[in-house]
């Protein structure tokens, strides 16, 4: 009796390991830059310091001088804190940090985490700051307008369903025109695949019209390779 319950087990463990929900799994590529700058791009211009990747473990004076705490925003990022984020700080500068993804036609949970420094907060300047990804913008701002996100870290997040196959981008925009000028820190960017519907809708689809035409061009091109072949 007990070799036949044990047997009766091992079968039902396979059945109970296809029940689990698999952990999310971030398809942006380093999106905690734990691996610095690596599969992003930075563009744009500045004119002292451009994009970095500084440490957040709250224990050095990263941001000139003063310590980034780590990330403890609440947000749908499968990636752990980790003890890096981007840091966009310059005074005259239109900074952009971006990546492609790939993205089959779906739903989408789309993140990312922001931080504004006191020390950067205090000055004179302002500065603008936007993120998008996949074409969703999730967060567009001035910095002094938002007093709460000094040193705090922020999640910006939304669902967005992708209509169509393809290469979207995940971008961010820093800009400013006074020195000193604010700074903004990013971190845990995240793209997971969602079972949740009513996203923003992106992508477009041919229209039927346009199904159809594409089908009578492949009708019209099958009849002329008959006539050849005859």
């Amino acid at each position: 009796m007990v070799r036949k319950s044990f047997i009766v087990c091992l079968i039902c463990l396979p059945a109970l390991a296809g029940t689990a929900h698999a952990l999310p799994v971030n398809l942006l590529s380093n999106g905690s830059f734990e691996s610095g700058l690596t599969a992003w791009s930075a563009g744009g211009s500045y004119s002292s310091y451009p994009i970095s990747v500084i440490l957040t473990d709250g224990t050095t004076g990263s941001a000139f001088g003063e310590a980034i705490m780590p990330d403890d925003a609440s947000g749908g990022s499968p990636d752990s804190a980790g003890i890096h984020g981007a840091y966009f700080v310059d005074d005259f500068a239109h900074q952009t940090l971006d990546q492609l993804v790939y993205l089959s036609a779906g739903n989408y949970e789309i993140g990312f985490d922001a931080y504004a420094p006191l020390n950067g907060f205090q000055n004179a300047g302002d500065a603008s700051f936007s993120g998008t990804i996949a074409g969703v913008t999730l967060a567009n701002y001035n910095v002094h307008d938002h007093p709460d996100y000094v040193q705090t870290w922020v999640n910006f997040s939304g669902l967005v369903t992708v209509l169509a196959d393809g290469f979207y981008d995940v971008s961010f925009a820093y800009d400013t025109n006074l020195n000193p000028s604010a700074d903004v820190i990013v971190d845990r960017v995240y793209i997971t695949a969602s079972e949740q519907g009513g996203g923003i809708r992106i992508g477009t689809v041919p229209e039927p019209a346009t199904f159809a035409l594409l089908a009578m061009g492949l009708a019209g091109l099958g009849v002329t390779r008959r006539r050849k072949q005859d």
